[in-house]
């Protein structure tokens, strides 16, 4: 008896698939220009220059990274409320004196080697010890926390290993090397989830766990990896968080669950899993990076800002119900 693949669709459905995704891709890029448009409007003189462009860019490079690991997790059926804590204790583990004595080459291989071991926790806890996604990473949200202010004692612990600051704050071809490693990890991203047997089996998970098992997939194992993906991630913006502000602290990373699942909502991607793009993604971090800007640039409070990104995030949910609604009710007739 031949198993058939569980994101297989009808030869007529994935097209309007397709369709679907580009609609939704050019809608968010539409909203990306409108916003550029108002904040050209009311600051003519700094907001589309070459430095506003380039310090939006290398705000918003640390919670795009983070955000790729987030994209993964959701279309594979999960969460992660950890990623903000795993950022704050990678930032501090690798600025420890102990650990800047080993140079720069040690620090980066800490960061990267704190996430992926966090991520991979949260993947164990959560596919072989059966925990619910929400309260294995919300333990792990605690604990990183707590581990990340026992090791800094509360206090930030500046970067004296001047090899990694010249690195990570220089510039590469006149750009600077944080938003290539955005653009980094973002192309590498997306090869992944899209060109690869990995992204097509995170998409079977996230769609149908149960028909993915059947299918032959090893769905916790898979699970496990997808936690550690989106931990290597963290590791990778504790870095570029470092890089910025040359220190660790364990107040680094604060929010960035938020903003990540906001920025992977937004792009398009669904909370229930089985669908999602990186580039919805990508486009969704740059949205409110200029939006926090615009307020940046206006002089307006901060929880004005909040409050827009709260109705921004509210409408791409109903958006994406009333889409999900029609596709259904197109299906059925």
């Amino acid at each position: 008896m031949r198993v058939l693949d569980p994101k297989s669709a009808p030869p007529r459905e994935e097209p309007r698939r397709r369709r679907a995704l580009d609609l939704r891709l050019a809608g968010l890029l539409g909203v990306l220009v409108v916003l550029c448009a108002v904040g050209y409007a009311t600051r003519p003189d700094s907001f589309l220059t070459e430095a506003n462009i380039s310090t939006m860019l290398r705000l918003a490079a640390a919670i795009g990274v983070v955000s790729v690991g987030m994209t993964f997790v959701i279309i594979s059926g999960g969460i992660d409320l950890s990623v903000g804590s795993i950022v704050a204790l990678s930032s501090v583990w690798m600025t420890t004196v102990a650990t800047q004595s080993y140079g720069p080459v040690v620090m980066v291989l800490c960061a990267l080697l704190v996430g992926l071991a966090c991520g991979l926790v949260n993947g164990v806890l959560i596919s072989y010890g059966k925990i619910v996604p929400f309260i294995a990473t919300l333990a792990m949200y605690a604990s990183a926390k707590g581990l990340a202010e026992r090791l800094s004692g509360r206090r930030t612990q500046v970067v004296t290993e001047t090899g990694f600051t010249t690195f990570f704050r220089g510039d590469l071809l006149g750009v600077p090397v944080l938003i290539w490693l955005l653009a980094a990890v973002f192309a590498v991203g997306w090869v992944v989830l899209n060109r690869t047997t990995f992204g097509r089996r995170t998409f079977a998970v996230g769609g149908n766990a149960e028909a993915a098992r059947l299918a032959g997939i090893d769905v916790k194992r898979h699970t496990a990896l997808v936690y550690g993906i989106a931990g290597l991630c963290c590791g990778i913006a504790a870095l570029m968080v470092v890089a910025r502000t040359t220190s660790g602290a364990s107040t680094n990373g604060m929010f960035y669950e938020l903003d990540a699942i906001a920025a992977v909502v937004i792009g398009g991607t669904l909370l229930t899993g089985g669908r999602g793009s990186l580039i919805g993604t990508l486009i969704g971090v740059l949205i409110f990076t200029v939006v926090g800007n615009i307020f940046t640039q206006n002089n307006l409070d901060t929880d004005i800002q909040n409050i827009a990104k709260g109705v921004i995030i509210v409408a791409a949910v109903l958006l994406q119900r009333t889409t999900s609604a029609r596709r259904r009710g197109a299906r059925t007739t």
